[in-house]
């Protein structure tokens, strides 16, 4: 009785991008580009956690497959525009931030992720055998992540070529879509990290010095990660938006299990150690002529972590940030309403 109203669904417009939606779009989006400066946050997570993730896919998933309409290029705008503009303008006080008050930043994003959790337990109801199934696997997969990321693989011990680079672009897209997953660790325990971020920077440093040679040079990094990353976001935004309409508590159960469980990641007690002379930091040794760059506010993000014992009112800092950050998330999700994210067949039961 549930695929006539889900095949009817697939075949209509999508809903018009109203005022509150486009807020919402923009909120989740900068977001989204804050979380992509903070290591082990997923931008996916932000998504849902503002309460626009299900039109999000199905807005790339029918842009993917040239399905054009106004209405999902504008949403797509909106989210990709605001995460530019957040990182823009925000990447300087986000990395001097993680310096010093590295606690205070994990904790609000762990109250911004939790904020996210009571819409997707309103979806889900009432919790059937798939959507507890769901949300312990989704609980499962994070707390596996948290574990890998604490480990994380040695990028020296694994060969790049250009199938792991294409892999490593797929993931990277992955993870941009999937909530609860950090694509900087997932090319880590790829091992594909440093050849990547290291290709960027030196295609950028070319270009900014209009040194058209420099630039080629970095192709051969950067065009398989390219297409990984194309490839990436059109195979997983389909498969996600066919799991949310055909498996739907199952698909939303995962969500929330992954939203549940992220902040097993994001323990705010830790500082960032800055490298010494005579690291090996990102591929390079720590000399005396490059210490003062790379151990600069900006390379924070990448810095090695030891865990601290907070003061009381750390403690107390930390908690009221984790709540005001809920409450802000919990707002936002509430602005329009959560028709936006819930199915067409649960609106339906809604109605009747």
């Amino acid at each position: 009785m549930l695929s006539r109203p889900e095949a009817v669904s697939n075949n209509e417009q999508p809903e018009p991008l109203t005022p509150a939606l486009a807020f919402r779009a923009a909120i989740g989006g900068a977001m989204m580009g804050l979380a992509n400066l903070v290591p082990g946050i997923s931008g996916g997570t932000m998504l849902v956690a503002v309460g626009i993730y299900r039109r999000f896919i199905d807005a790339v998933s029918d842009v993917t497959r040239l399905r054009l309409s106004i209405s999902n290029l504008a949403l797509l705008a909106v989210v990709v525009l605001a995460a530019l503009v957040a990182i823009g303008a925000l990447s300087g006080l986000i990395a001097q931030t993680l310096v010093d008050f590295r606690w205070a930043m994990f904790s609000l994003f762990i109250g911004l992720t939790l904020g996210g959790a009571p819409l997707l337990l309103r979806m889900t109801r009432p919790f059937n055998r798939a959507a507890y199934a769901g949300v312990a696997a989704g609980a499962l997969a994070m707390l596996t992540l948290a574990l890998l990321q604490g480990s994380a693989a040695d990028a020296g011990s694994v060969q790049t070529n250009w199938l792991m680079l294409g892999v490593a672009g797929m993931a990277g897209a992955s993870a941009m879509i999937l909530p609860g997953v950090s694509g900087a660790y997932l090319l880590l325990l790829l091992g594909q990290y440093e050849p990547i971020i290291n290709a960027i920077k030196d295609a950028v440093s070319a270009a900014t010095q209009l040194d058209l040679a420099g630039v080629l040079a970095q192709l051969g990094v950067i065009v398989p990660v390219g297409i990984g990353v194309v490839l990436g976001v059109v195979v997983v935004a389909n498969l996600l938006r066919f799991l949310l309409h055909r498996y739907e508590k199952a698909t939303i159960g995962v969500l929330l299990g992954l939203l549940l469980a992220a902040p097993a990641g994001l323990y705010p007690f830790r500082e960032g150690v800055p490298p010494q002379l005579g690291d090996v930091f990102e591929g390079q040794l720590v000399t005396e002529q490059n210490i003062a760059e790379l151990a600069a506010p900006k390379n924070a993000k990448d810095w090695s972590q030891r865990s601290f014992t907070p003061s009381p009112s750390q403690l107390g800092g930390s908690l009221a940030l984790m709540l005001a950050g809920f409450l802000v998330t919990l707002g936002i999700a509430r602005i329009g309403g959560e028709e936006s994210e819930v199915s067409p067949t649960s609106a339906a039961a809604h109605k009747h």
